[in-house]
Protein backbone atom coordinates (compact mmCIF):
# COMPACT_ATOMS: atom_id res chain seq x y z
CA UNK A 1 0.00 0.00 0.00
CA UNK A 2 1.64 3.36 -1.18
CA UNK A 3 0.57 5.79 1.12
CA UNK A 4 0.57 9.63 -0.62
CA UNK A 5 -0.48 12.05 2.62
CA UNK A 6 -1.68 11.32 5.98
CA UNK A 7 -3.23 13.41 8.79
CA UNK A 8 -5.67 13.46 11.35
CA UNK A 9 -8.38 14.00 8.65
CA UNK A 10 -7.65 12.26 5.19
CA UNK A 11 -5.32 9.45 3.89
CA UNK A 12 -4.27 9.55 0.37
CA UNK A 13 -3.27 6.73 -1.34
CA UNK A 14 -1.50 5.39 -4.46
CA UNK A 15 -3.98 2.50 -5.99
CA UNK A 16 -2.32 -0.57 -7.48
CA UNK A 17 -4.37 -1.50 -10.91
CA UNK A 18 -6.73 -4.32 -10.19
CA UNK A 19 -6.87 -4.07 -6.23
CA UNK A 20 -10.72 -3.42 -5.72
CA UNK A 21 -11.42 0.09 -3.71
CA UNK A 22 -14.38 -1.64 -1.56
CA UNK A 23 -15.78 -5.12 -1.31
CA UNK A 24 -17.01 -6.75 -3.89
CA UNK A 25 -18.42 -10.22 -5.09
CA UNK A 26 -15.40 -11.47 -5.95
CA UNK A 27 -14.05 -11.38 -1.91
CA UNK A 28 -10.82 -9.94 -2.92
CA UNK A 29 -9.47 -8.19 0.06
CA UNK A 30 -10.32 -4.56 -0.78
CA UNK A 31 -8.10 -1.16 -0.05
CA UNK A 32 -10.34 0.14 2.29
CA UNK A 33 -9.91 -2.90 3.95
CA UNK A 34 -6.12 -3.03 3.78
CA UNK A 35 -6.21 0.64 5.14
CA UNK A 36 -8.52 0.22 8.15
CA UNK A 37 -6.58 -2.88 9.10
CA UNK A 38 -3.12 -0.39 8.97
CA UNK A 39 -4.90 2.28 10.44
CA UNK A 40 -7.21 0.52 13.28
CA UNK A 41 -9.95 2.46 12.76
CA UNK A 42 -12.79 2.92 9.78
CA UNK A 43 -12.66 5.09 7.17
CA UNK A 44 -14.74 6.55 4.99
CA UNK A 45 -15.63 6.38 1.18
CA UNK A 46 -16.02 9.54 -1.31
CA UNK A 47 -14.95 8.52 -4.54
CA UNK A 48 -14.21 5.65 -6.46
CA UNK A 49 -11.27 4.56 -9.13
CA UNK A 50 -12.37 0.87 -11.26
CA UNK A 51 -10.60 -1.86 -10.36
CA UNK A 52 -8.29 -1.88 -13.19
CA UNK A 53 -7.50 1.97 -13.05
CA UNK A 54 -4.45 2.65 -10.69
CA UNK A 55 -3.45 6.02 -9.53
CA UNK A 56 -5.08 8.73 -6.67
CA UNK A 57 -7.86 7.87 -4.34
CA UNK A 58 -8.67 9.91 -0.66
CA UNK A 59 -10.19 8.58 2.17
CA UNK A 60 -11.72 9.95 5.14
CA UNK A 61 -11.15 9.59 8.54
CA UNK A 62 -14.42 10.53 10.19
CA UNK A 63 -17.85 11.73 8.94
CA UNK A 64 -17.75 14.97 9.10
CA UNK A 65 -15.12 15.41 6.82
CA UNK A 66 -16.07 12.64 4.76
CA UNK A 67 -19.64 15.11 4.25
CA UNK A 68 -16.94 17.48 3.51
CA UNK A 69 -15.76 16.03 0.78
CA UNK A 70 -18.54 14.63 -0.95
CA UNK A 71 -20.06 18.08 -1.37
CA UNK A 72 -16.37 19.33 -2.84
CA UNK A 73 -16.67 16.31 -5.60
CA UNK A 74 -19.91 16.75 -5.93
CA UNK A 75 -19.64 20.30 -6.72
CA UNK A 76 -17.21 20.30 -8.85
CA UNK A 77 -14.36 22.23 -6.26
CA UNK A 78 -11.84 18.83 -6.72
CA UNK A 79 -9.70 18.86 -9.76
CA UNK A 80 -8.99 15.56 -11.07
CA UNK A 81 -5.86 14.47 -14.15
CA UNK A 82 -5.47 11.47 -15.12
CA UNK A 83 -3.22 10.05 -17.63
CA UNK A 84 -4.57 7.27 -20.47
CA UNK A 85 -2.57 5.43 -22.97
CA UNK A 86 -3.86 4.73 -26.22
CA UNK A 87 -3.14 2.89 -29.05
CA UNK A 88 -4.79 5.61 -31.37
CA UNK A 89 -4.43 8.95 -30.91
CA UNK A 90 -6.83 10.91 -31.49
CA UNK A 91 -7.51 13.28 -34.65
CA UNK A 92 -6.90 16.87 -32.52
CA UNK A 93 -4.21 17.16 -30.23
CA UNK A 94 -6.09 18.62 -27.51
CA UNK A 95 -10.11 18.86 -27.14
CA UNK A 96 -13.06 19.20 -24.92
CA UNK A 97 -15.11 15.95 -25.41
CA UNK A 98 -18.53 15.91 -24.26
CA UNK A 99 -21.32 13.09 -24.85
CA UNK A 100 -24.19 11.63 -22.96
CA UNK A 101 -23.67 8.44 -20.95
CA UNK A 102 -25.99 5.49 -20.41
CA UNK A 103 -24.98 3.03 -17.93
CA UNK A 104 -26.07 -0.45 -17.93
CA UNK A 105 -25.86 -2.18 -15.08
CA UNK A 106 -25.73 -6.05 -16.19
CA UNK A 107 -22.75 -5.11 -18.48
CA UNK A 108 -20.95 -3.11 -16.01
CA UNK A 109 -20.73 -0.55 -18.74
CA UNK A 110 -21.72 2.78 -20.25
CA UNK A 111 -22.33 3.46 -23.63
CA UNK A 112 -21.75 7.37 -25.42
CA UNK A 113 -24.40 9.55 -27.55
CA UNK A 114 -23.82 12.68 -29.08
CA UNK A 115 -26.88 14.01 -28.13
CA UNK A 116 -29.00 13.94 -25.05
CA UNK A 117 -31.27 10.62 -25.06
CA UNK A 118 -33.53 9.38 -22.37
CA UNK A 119 -31.44 7.92 -19.56
CA UNK A 120 -28.53 9.61 -20.30
CA UNK A 121 -26.29 11.89 -17.89
CA UNK A 122 -23.98 14.56 -19.84
CA UNK A 123 -20.18 13.77 -19.39
CA UNK A 124 -17.46 16.07 -20.14
CA UNK A 125 -13.67 16.22 -19.86
CA UNK A 126 -10.75 17.86 -21.35
CA UNK A 127 -7.64 16.26 -22.53
CA UNK A 128 -4.09 17.09 -24.55
CA UNK A 129 -1.87 14.52 -25.86
CA UNK A 130 1.79 15.05 -24.16
CA UNK A 131 4.12 12.23 -25.30
CA UNK A 132 4.10 9.59 -28.62
CA UNK A 133 6.05 6.25 -28.73
CA UNK A 134 6.19 4.06 -31.75
CA UNK A 135 2.85 2.18 -31.16
CA UNK A 136 1.58 4.58 -27.78
CA UNK A 137 0.40 7.90 -26.92
CA UNK A 138 -0.04 9.56 -23.93
CA UNK A 139 -3.22 11.59 -22.89
CA UNK A 140 -3.45 13.89 -19.94
CA UNK A 141 -7.33 13.81 -19.01
CA UNK A 142 -8.88 16.65 -16.91
CA UNK A 143 -12.38 15.44 -15.60
CA UNK A 144 -14.55 17.60 -15.25
CA UNK A 145 -17.46 15.36 -14.60
CA UNK A 146 -17.88 11.97 -12.87
CA UNK A 147 -20.03 9.59 -14.38
CA UNK A 148 -19.18 5.94 -14.64
CA UNK A 149 -16.36 4.31 -16.87
CA UNK A 150 -16.54 8.31 -18.10
CA UNK A 151 -12.87 8.25 -19.29
CA UNK A 152 -13.04 5.18 -21.09
CA UNK A 153 -16.25 5.27 -22.61
CA UNK A 154 -15.44 9.03 -23.88
CA UNK A 155 -12.07 7.44 -25.40
CA UNK A 156 -13.37 4.99 -26.99
CA UNK A 157 -16.40 7.04 -28.36
CA UNK A 158 -13.80 8.97 -30.54
CA UNK A 159 -11.90 5.10 -31.03
CA UNK A 160 -8.91 5.89 -28.50
CA UNK A 161 -9.88 2.49 -26.07
CA UNK A 162 -7.18 2.99 -23.30
CA UNK A 163 -4.75 0.35 -23.75
CA UNK A 164 -5.87 -2.66 -22.40
CA UNK A 165 -9.55 -1.75 -22.06
CA UNK A 166 -11.08 -4.81 -24.06
CA UNK A 167 -14.25 -4.13 -22.42
CA UNK A 168 -14.19 -0.95 -24.55
CA UNK A 169 -12.86 -2.15 -27.87
CA UNK A 170 -8.76 -2.31 -27.54
CA UNK A 171 -7.64 -5.12 -29.22
CA UNK A 172 -6.21 -7.19 -26.42
CA UNK A 173 -6.06 -6.87 -22.91
CA UNK A 174 -2.89 -6.39 -20.72
CA UNK A 175 -1.51 -9.61 -18.93
CA UNK A 176 -2.57 -8.53 -15.62
CA UNK A 177 -5.57 -6.99 -16.38
CA UNK A 178 -5.27 -3.44 -16.08
CA UNK A 179 -5.46 -0.95 -18.15
CA UNK A 180 -3.63 1.92 -18.68
CA UNK A 181 -5.58 4.69 -17.24
CA UNK A 182 -3.55 6.35 -14.09
CA UNK A 183 -5.74 9.14 -11.44
CA UNK A 184 -2.48 11.07 -11.59
CA UNK A 185 -3.24 13.79 -9.99
CA UNK A 186 -5.57 15.88 -7.33
CA UNK A 187 -6.27 19.47 -6.29
CA UNK A 188 -8.63 20.66 -3.35
CA UNK A 189 -9.07 22.14 -0.33
CA UNK A 190 -8.40 21.05 2.67
CA UNK A 191 -11.43 20.06 4.59
CA UNK A 192 -10.30 21.56 7.50
CA UNK A 193 -7.53 24.02 7.31
CA UNK A 194 -8.98 24.75 3.62
CA UNK A 195 -5.29 25.21 2.81
CA UNK A 196 -5.17 24.42 -1.34
CA UNK A 197 -3.11 20.92 -1.52
CA UNK A 198 -1.97 19.07 -4.79
CA UNK A 199 -0.91 15.50 -4.69
CA UNK A 200 0.56 13.66 -7.78
CA UNK A 201 0.93 9.77 -7.97
CA UNK A 202 3.64 7.93 -10.51
CA UNK A 203 2.15 5.36 -12.44
CA UNK A 204 2.67 1.59 -11.94
CA UNK A 205 6.26 0.18 -13.02
CA UNK A 206 5.71 -1.24 -16.62
CA UNK A 207 7.86 -0.04 -20.00
CA UNK A 208 4.58 1.51 -21.65
CA UNK A 209 4.52 4.09 -18.97
CA UNK A 210 8.09 4.42 -18.73
CA UNK A 211 8.96 4.94 -22.38
CA UNK A 212 5.88 7.16 -22.31
CA UNK A 213 7.13 9.54 -19.45
CA UNK A 214 10.63 10.00 -21.17
CA UNK A 215 9.15 11.36 -24.10
CA UNK A 216 6.34 13.54 -22.05
CA UNK A 217 5.75 17.33 -22.75
CA UNK A 218 7.48 18.98 -19.22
Amino acid sequence: MNIIYQDEFIIIVNKSPGTPVQADKTKDTSLMEQIQAELGQPIYLVHRLDRPVSGLIVFALNSHVADNLNHKFKNKEIKKIYHAVVGNCPEKDADTLVHYLRKDAKQNRSFAFNKNLHHTQKAELKYRLIGSIERYHLLEIELLTGRHHQIRAQLAAIKSPVKGDVKYGFRRGNRDRSIHLHAAGLTFAHPHTQEMMTFTAPPPEDNVWKMLDERREK
